[in-house]
Protein backbone atom coordinates (compact mmCIF):
# COMPACT_ATOMS: atom_id res chain seq x y z
CA UNK A 1 0.00 0.00 0.00
CA UNK A 2 1.41 3.37 -0.96
CA UNK A 3 1.12 6.57 1.07
CA UNK A 4 -1.83 7.92 -0.95
CA UNK A 5 -3.84 4.73 -0.43
CA UNK A 6 -2.97 4.84 3.28
CA UNK A 7 -4.14 8.45 3.62
CA UNK A 8 -7.37 7.71 1.74
CA UNK A 9 -8.05 4.76 4.02
CA UNK A 10 -7.45 6.93 7.10
CA UNK A 11 -9.84 9.59 5.76
CA UNK A 12 -12.56 6.98 5.24
CA UNK A 13 -12.06 5.60 8.75
CA UNK A 14 -12.21 9.08 10.31
CA UNK A 15 -15.35 9.95 8.31
CA UNK A 16 -17.02 6.71 9.46
CA UNK A 17 -16.16 7.49 13.09
CA UNK A 18 -17.68 10.98 12.81
CA UNK A 19 -20.86 9.60 11.25
CA UNK A 20 -21.18 6.81 13.82
CA UNK A 21 -20.47 8.96 16.86
CA UNK A 22 -22.35 12.09 15.79
CA UNK A 23 -25.98 11.05 15.51
CA UNK A 24 -26.91 14.72 15.38
CA UNK A 25 -30.54 15.74 15.40
CA UNK A 26 -32.40 19.02 15.03
CA UNK A 27 -35.00 20.45 17.37
CA UNK A 28 -37.57 22.13 15.16
CA UNK A 29 -40.31 24.51 16.26
CA UNK A 30 -43.31 25.14 14.00
CA UNK A 31 -45.36 28.29 13.63
CA UNK A 32 -48.87 28.52 15.05
CA UNK A 33 -51.53 31.17 15.45
CA UNK A 34 -51.80 30.73 19.22
CA UNK A 35 -48.53 31.71 20.90
CA UNK A 36 -47.30 35.30 21.10
CA UNK A 37 -43.82 36.36 20.09
CA UNK A 38 -43.04 37.23 23.70
CA UNK A 39 -44.06 33.77 24.92
CA UNK A 40 -42.05 31.96 22.21
CA UNK A 41 -39.01 34.12 22.98
CA UNK A 42 -39.36 33.37 26.70
CA UNK A 43 -39.62 29.63 25.97
CA UNK A 44 -36.50 29.67 23.80
CA UNK A 45 -34.58 31.49 26.53
CA UNK A 46 -35.75 29.19 29.33
CA UNK A 47 -35.69 25.84 27.54
CA UNK A 48 -32.97 26.20 24.91
CA UNK A 49 -30.74 28.57 26.87
CA UNK A 50 -30.68 31.10 24.02
CA UNK A 51 -29.85 34.76 24.50
CA UNK A 52 -32.73 37.21 24.12
CA UNK A 53 -31.45 38.34 20.72
CA UNK A 54 -31.06 34.79 19.45
CA UNK A 55 -34.52 33.80 20.74
CA UNK A 56 -36.05 36.88 19.12
CA UNK A 57 -34.43 36.10 15.77
CA UNK A 58 -35.52 32.47 15.91
CA UNK A 59 -39.10 33.48 16.70
CA UNK A 60 -39.12 35.65 13.56
CA UNK A 61 -37.74 32.78 11.47
CA UNK A 62 -40.47 30.50 12.83
CA UNK A 63 -43.10 33.13 12.03
CA UNK A 64 -41.99 33.92 8.48
CA UNK A 65 -40.75 30.47 7.37
CA UNK A 66 -43.27 28.34 9.22
CA UNK A 67 -40.56 26.57 11.19
CA UNK A 68 -37.00 26.90 12.44
CA UNK A 69 -34.23 24.69 13.75
CA UNK A 70 -33.80 26.06 17.26
CA UNK A 71 -31.15 23.62 18.51
CA UNK A 72 -28.87 20.94 17.10
CA UNK A 73 -27.35 18.14 19.13
CA UNK A 74 -27.69 14.56 20.24
CA UNK A 75 -31.25 13.22 20.30
CA UNK A 76 -31.04 12.36 24.00
CA UNK A 77 -30.18 15.98 24.88
CA UNK A 78 -32.86 17.46 22.63
CA UNK A 79 -35.71 15.21 23.79
CA UNK A 80 -36.27 16.94 27.17
CA UNK A 81 -36.15 20.33 25.42
CA UNK A 82 -38.77 19.21 22.90
CA UNK A 83 -41.00 17.94 25.70
CA UNK A 84 -40.60 21.20 27.66
CA UNK A 85 -41.51 23.27 24.59
CA UNK A 86 -44.57 21.10 23.96
CA UNK A 87 -45.61 21.43 27.62
CA UNK A 88 -45.48 25.20 27.13
CA UNK A 89 -47.83 24.95 24.14
CA UNK A 90 -45.35 25.15 21.27
CA UNK A 91 -45.32 22.73 18.36
CA UNK A 92 -41.94 21.00 18.26
CA UNK A 93 -40.33 17.89 16.81
CA UNK A 94 -36.91 16.28 16.59
CA UNK A 95 -35.54 15.15 13.27
CA UNK A 96 -32.35 13.26 12.70
CA UNK A 97 -29.96 15.06 10.39
CA UNK A 98 -29.59 11.73 8.57
CA UNK A 99 -33.36 11.28 8.21
CA UNK A 100 -36.64 11.71 10.01
CA UNK A 101 -36.88 10.84 13.74
CA UNK A 102 -39.52 12.19 16.12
Amino acid sequence: MNIIESLELEEVQVAEEVIDSGNLSELIVYNDDINTFDWVIECFIQVCDHSHTQAEQLSLIVHFNGKAIVKTGEYEKLKPMKEALIERGLSAAIESMAGSRK
